[in-house]
């Protein structure tokens, strides 16, 4: 799937976001990796901190967005990084990777789930795999905004635009990849009770990442029609509370080691 990103508005809330990432590769346990790569890298501020994790390791980040690799490659400091374009569905790892990382890009790939397997029965012995997904495709945020879609007002416009619950799997799917792969892995799920500040919260947070395939099909008037319905549900799902509005937000885990 293929839409515009907009890489401010992906970090506006870059404090939420990132922390599934640290989580994630704080259970990459090695010192010393040659080669690392970060699939879907976005723009690249959490790439860079592999960077400067392992100075030795030649990073690289690859994403498919050429607006995420322009602003990753105009602030990268770091002589040890690099950015480039393309297409994560046709990377394959070469016997020099030490470690891959992939954090929120799979769910936006179709057959993933095959395009990982293929991967690590390519690693070589020794190297890590991290992964996280979303796992919040049930989640009113997401429920809301595909049932608007799919309304008769929406339907010729969005029909089949947005993802449905069987885009990731759940923890135990992936382990079994893993396993199958001949890799030691670790899998689990977090649940973060994010407290969102300001006006629309929620509309806001989509707006950098589940709204961009609507986003992208809609014209400029058609997008603020479709937010001017959705908003006030997503009032009514998440309501303000004295210190904010509680968002929810699932993410799902896989760390593994090739024996």
């Amino acid at each position: 799937m293929s839409f515009t990103w907009d890489p401010t508005k992906y970090v506006q809330f870059g404090d939420f976001r990132d922390r599934p990432f640290f989580d994630m590769t704080a259970r990459v346990l090695t010192s010393n990796p040659a080669e690392v790569v970060d699939l879907g890298c976005g723009p690249g501020n959490l790439t860079e901190t592999l960077a400067v994790r392992w100075p030795g390791a030649q990073v690289r980040g690859l994403d498919s967005s050429a607006e995420m690799v322009a602003a990753a490659n105009e602030k990268t400091q770091q002589a040890n990084l690099s950015f480039e374009l393309g297409d994560i569905a046709s990377w394959m790892p070469s016997e020099t990777v030490d470690v891959v990382v992939t954090n929120a890009a799979l769910q936006w790939v179709p057959g993933h789930r095959e395009l990982l397997a293929n991967w690590l029965q390519a690693l070589k012995p020794g190297a890590w795999f991290a992964m996280q997904v979303p796992g919040n495709f049930g989640a009113d945020s997401h429920r809301l905004m595909r049932e608007l879609a799919e309304s008769p007002a929406w339907r010729e416009k969005l029909g089949g635009v947005l993802r449905h619950t069987d885009v990731v799997g759940e923890p135990q799917d992936y382990l079994d990849i893993f396993s199958k792969a001949g890799m030691r892995a670790d899998g689990w799920e977090t649940t973060y009770q994010q407290i969102l500040q300001g006006e629309s919260p929620v509309l806001n947070w989509v707006r950098g990442t589940a709204l961009r395939p609507v986003a992208n099909v809609l014209s400029e008037q058609d997008i603020e029609k479709f937010e001017s319905e959705y908003a006030p549900q997503l009032e009514l799902a998440y309501p303000k509370r004295d210190y904010g509005t509680v968002f929810p937000f699932r993410r799902i885990f896989v760390v593994g080691q090739k024996l």
